[in-house]
């Protein structure tokens, strides 16, 4: 295919990045996380939301600080979701209705405990006898609850979105596991690439952890156990790693062809290079050992962006500091990269400080993987004090570092063998 100055090695157009918003543990907007991040500070804390008394992990990364209406999964997700893009619209100049497809990443979408508790104790007497389904059915027939409905209804977050920002056509929401917010984002692609709309937005967002989560996760032994102190247990690649810390957050990114981007002078942040995605049928949570999945992941997105392993500058691992993810996902690097992973190329965890966003973190990764070539500094993986000597990493251990890269991987591998990689280059010349 011919390539010019507005078209890829496959003669699509050339996605860039014009806006970007970010809400984590470490607090609102991109400068506040930045800060943090590269400072290695730590968004990880006790949790007060709700009990922990008798339950082994008693921390996570969520997010308090944000006033909802409703103390629910959906209005903490809505919530997250409508500041980050409010973020990321300005900073790509766009005012009015955005005019374009919304692509939201969005955490599955179930009552909480105590609402199914009030349901249940609202239930007609004369159901008492009949089945659990039938009974909530016949509470909610009684009488309505609408603040109940739109908590359960998992498309009612981008349908807010979509009245709120302006977006055109039926907003998309999807939730592959942890490769959610990566998906989103090449959706968003896609939709560029194929011609059917000249901007984009992606959003994703993770409001979800209560109780019940922390005890799902929690059962799976997929969890930290080290509590005290909390900054301290989320340790990405090293020997005593022992599990992931659930959190929280949010990011949006402006999609747009770079043609059009240019043409109304807006500020080029990045480029959206190439996007890759496959399937894992080994297991339902687990990853497949030889990590064949991830190999295929990475070397797609690479084919994908028409770039080899040698022009990869830096990799922002998926590195959930679990034993045996964080094995595969090197594997899976050291399978494509050779060698070169041991030494050239610095591998670094923001789960070490933000915790494991879930449904965000694919798109959360992806600002902070911009950011890093946008300031030419490396955020480190922090609490890398005892290394393990199976996974030979420059992890950028427990200090920032300044290098500037020009393109940069990025992974997201996820539950029920859903593994998605982007790769993210600065402006061509």
């Amino acid at each position: 295919m011919t390539q010019s100055r507005f078209t890829d090695h496959f003669g699509r157009p050339i996605v860039a990045v014009t806006g970007m918003g970010v809400i984590t543990s470490l607090g609102q907007g991109i400068s506040d996380n930045w800060s943090k991040l590269t400072g290695g500070i730590s968004g990880i804390h006790k949790i007060t939301r709700f009990p922990t008394e008798g339950l082994n992990t008693r921390i996570s990364g969520t997010v308090d600080f944000i006033d909802i209406p409703a103390i629910n999964a959906v209005e903490r997700s809505y919530a997250m979701a409508r500041e980050t893009t409010i973020e990321a619209l300005a900073q790509a100049g766009l005012n009015g209705d955005f005019e374009g497809p919304l692509f939201l990443a969005a955490p599955p979408v179930e009552p909480e405990w105590d609402d199914r508790f009030a349901l249940a104790e609202r239930a007609p007497a004369d159901s008492a006898e009949g089945h659990a389904y039938h009974r909530l059915l016949a509470a909610m027939r009684e009488e309505a609850d609408p603040v109940f409905l739109e908590a359960v209804q998992f498309g009612s977050i981008s349908e807010r979105l979509a009245d709120r920002f302006g977006t055109r056509g039926l907003p998309v929401t999807l939730s592959t596991a942890c490769a959610s917010g990566a998906t989103a984002i090449q959706l968003g692609v896609e939709a560029i690439r194929q011609g059917r709309t000249s901007r984009a937005l992606t959003v994703a967002t993770d409001g979800s952890v209560g109780a019940e989560a922390l005890i799902r996760f929690a059962l799976l032994s997929a969890l930290s156990t080290q509590n005290d102190p909390p900054e301290k247990a989320s340790k990405p690649f090293s020997k005593d790693r022992d599990g992931f810390v659930i959190a929280e957050g949010a990011a949006t990114l402006v999609l747009e062809s770079l043609e059009a981007a240019i043409a109304r002078g807006a500020k080029i942040l990045g480029i959206m290079k190439g996007c890759g995605e496959k399937a894992d049928h080994f297991h339902r949570t687990r990853s497949s050992p030889d990590g064949g999945p991830a190999i295929a992941t990475i070397r797609a997105a690479l084919e994908d962006a028409g770039l080899s392993h040698e022009e990869v500058g830096y990799i922002n691992a998926h590195g959930t500091s679990t034993p045996e993810n964080d094995k595969m996902e090197y594997g899976a690097m050291l399978s494509v990269f050779g060698e070169r992973l041991k030494d050239k190329i610095p591998v670094s965890s923001n789960k070490s400080m933000i915790g494991h966003t879930l449904t965000a973190a694919g798109a959360v990764e992806a600002v902070f993987s911009i950011q890093t070539m946008l300031t030419g500094t490396l955020p480190p993986t922090i609490n890398y004090n005892n290394p393990d000597p199976t996974v030979e990493l420059d992890v950028v251990p427990n200090v920032k570092r300044d290098a500037q890269v020009s393109a940069v991987l990025s992974n997201s591998f996820g539950f029920g063998g859903q593994n998605a990689s982007l790769v993210m280059t600065l402006e061509p010349a």
